[in-house]
Order: structure tokens, then C-alpha cells, then sequence
């Protein structure tokens, strides 16, 4: 009998979640990642983060400061606090002038300035799911 599934021929697809407000962002992030060959979600809020991760489960999370309700320093701290998620990198993402700082606090395990450069974006992404 041969085998039609090699490993050879499984790609994984890495699947990354945006949070962020502003519509135009995640359009534009979900056009640049998708030509990257990602498979991307997005969300504009953080209702519920936890399970709205858990039910994609990403291998690679941005998350913007200003979420509406939680805000991202929460959502941040929710994902880095559960046990099945605190795994998956989260990068930061916002227009702030001290975002290191706020990306050290909510806990990210790095962060992207707004506004950013494709290859700025690209360059993340790529270092994080390598």
C-alpha cells in the first residue's frame, strides 16, 4: 500500500490572530499575512479572549493597546495567565510612544510600532514562527 501523506507533502499552515479596533488595520494586516501564506483571524474586540483564542488556537497573537472593553494590557495578561495559551507569542502592536513599556507590562512577548512597515510586520512574524 503507498502512503499519499508523506511528511514531505504536509505543510502546516502557522495561523495568526489579530486584535486591533480599527478595521483598516486588520485589513490590511490579513492582506499582507494571507500573501505571506498565513492563515490569518481577526477580532475588534477582546470579549471573551480566552476562548476566542482557544477556539482558533494561533500560533501567533497581535494584540493592540486600545481594545475596546478589556484593552490589550488585560487581554495580554488573560492569555499570558491561562494554562493552554500562555504558550503562543504575543506581540504588541500600537501607535503608543511607550510601547516597549506597555508591552512589558501586559507581559507580550514583543511589539510592532504603528504605523509599521510591511517588512517591519513580515520580519516579526517570520522570527516569532520560525
Amino acid at each position: 500500500m503507498i502512503n499519499c501523506f508523506s511528511e514531505v507533502n504536509m505543510v502546516v499552515t502557522k495561523k495568526v490572530f489579530v486584535f486591533d479596533d480599527n478595521r483598516d488595520i486588520l485589513d490590511l494586516c490579513t492582506f499582507i499575512l494571507e500573501d505571506a501564506g498565513y492563515e490569518i483571524k481577526t477580532s475588534e474586540n477582546a470579549n471573551n479572549i480566552e476562548e476566542q483564542v482557544a477556539a482558533y488556537m494561533p500560533d501567533l497573537i497581535f494584540m493592540d493597546n486600545w481594545l475596546p472593553d478589556l484593552g490589550g494590557i488585560q487581554a495580554t495578561k488573560a492569555l499570558k495567565n491561562h494554562p493552554d495559551l500562555k504558550h503562543i507569542p504575543v506581540i504588541y502592536f500600537s501607535a503608543n510612544n511607550d510601547i516597549s513599556s506597555l508591552a512589558d507590562e501586559a507581559g507580550a512577548d514583543s511589539y510592532l510600532s504603528k504605523p509599521f512597515d510591511i517588512a517591519a510586520l513580515e520580519e516579526i512574524v517570520k522570527k516569532h514562527l520560525s
